[in-house]
């Protein structure tokens, strides 16, 4: 999806979306260079998506392997 940063208002930029609505993203979120006028592209990484989500798995299933070593305390 493309957005045309249309001006930046505070901590946003007010961008202009491809169905002609308008979304606020946070100047965080942008490119430092970013200026008003620019177009900017947001795209799904899929191969860093998998990482993470692959990685997020291997934490939980760390958590629950060990979860035998909780006990109750009460």
């Amino acid at each position: 999806m493309k957005y045309a940063i249309d001006r930046f208002e505070n901590n946003y930029a007010i961008t202009e979306l491809e169905d002609n609505g308008f979304a606020n993203i946070p100047k965080a979120a942008l490119p430092p260079n970013a200026k008003e006028g620019d177009v900017i592209s947001i795209e799904i990484d899929v191969a860093a998506t998998n990482k993470r989500k692959e990685h997020m798995d291997r934490l939980k299933n760390h958590v629950w392997d060990n979860d035998n070593t909780l006990q109750d305390t009460r």
